[in-house]
């Protein structure tokens, strides 16, 4: 098999222009006589993916670990979702476009909207309170760094004076870092699997929100590593009991035989953050 990079491989064009984006000096083709952590082209021949995967785990491990942090709190949640303020503002330039569709959209931001300024109020309870706590036990809010609900997070996070954690990821219409993360702990992946080790690694609760495909991919992930003993039972919070009922029917997948009952213990629905936080707490009191 051929290993020589083609930089117009879509496999590796974006991140090869993410690199040259963020690299200074180097040559614009392969040179042998670079120092091999300097050759870019190196760094992303297919033989190196292994290197690459070791260098995503690390890097944002050390990173942690110097700032203490060994417990989080991730919040999941959709990209999509807008702050009340956000949402009208939305609707009123819809209003004055008069375009029907737009307005029904700005609607649907005004609707949902709530579960944005709860992830916020959630992320700022958590905060406040895991301030006062020794550093052995202290926990720490983290998000997959992005829009709609994981800037709420961080967001609440940041208003409580509290540190955050943003685990971002390169796609094709850049994600780019919502501006509550902790510069300091604001990480960007290239792989979906190394970005969501790092959620369970440190995990130690999941609060879901409403939200898309990703929401629900990180969400049943967490629910098999935990269903299968691959990762640490940790309470998993699944926040609009009504959403969460009407998306997906457990109940169906019990009667067909495909999960045992004893497997809805592993999530609790809330409606309140009050609820969130309690769960969260007294799944871990002595």
């Amino acid at each position: 098999m051929d290993a020589i990079f083609n930089p117009e491989d879509p496999l590796y064009s974006a991140a090869w222009q993410a690199l040259k984006a963020n690299t200074s000096g180097l040559p614009p083709s392969a040179d042998a006589n670079l120092l091999a952590f300097a050759d870019p082209e190196f760094l992303l021949r297919r033989e190196t993916r292994g290197i690459r995967f070791q260098l995503e785990l690390l890097k944002p491990d050390l990173a942690l670990q110097q700032h203490g942090i060994e417990k989080t709190v991730v919040v999941f949640g959709s990209a999509r979702y807008r702050s009340q303020e956000d949402a009208q503002q939305q609707l009123a330039i819809a209003t004055n476009q008069g375009d029907a569709q737009t307005m029904e959209q700005a609607h649907r931001l005004i609707r949902n909207a709530v579960y944005y300024e709860r992830a916020r109020d959630f992320a700022k309870l958590v905060t406040q309170e895991c301030l006062s706590m020794k550093p052995t036990v202290r926990m720490y809010i983290c998000t997959g760094g992005g829009p709609g609900i994981m800037e709420a997070a961080n967001r609440g996070a940041f208003e409580a004076g509290g540190k955050s954690v943003g685990f971002n990821i390169a796609l094709p219409h850049e994600q780019t870092p919502n501006p509550y993360i902790t510069p300091e702990l604001s990480f960007k992946f290239h792989y979906f699997a190394l970005r969501k080790m790092h959620f369970m690694m440190r995990a130690h609760a999941l609060v879901a929100f409403p939200g898309g495909f990703g929401t629900l991919d990180e969400l049943f992930e967490t629910l098999t590593l935990i269903q299968c003993k691959k990762a640490a039972p940790v309470p998993i919070v699944l926040f609009g009991s009504q959403h969460w009922q009407q998306l997906i029917d457990f109940d169906l997948l019990i009667e067909e035989g495909a999960i045992s009952k004893d497997d809805t213990r592993l999530f609790s629905y809330v409606d309140t953050i009050e609820e969130a936080w309690k769960i969260i707490r007294d799944f871990y009191a002595p």
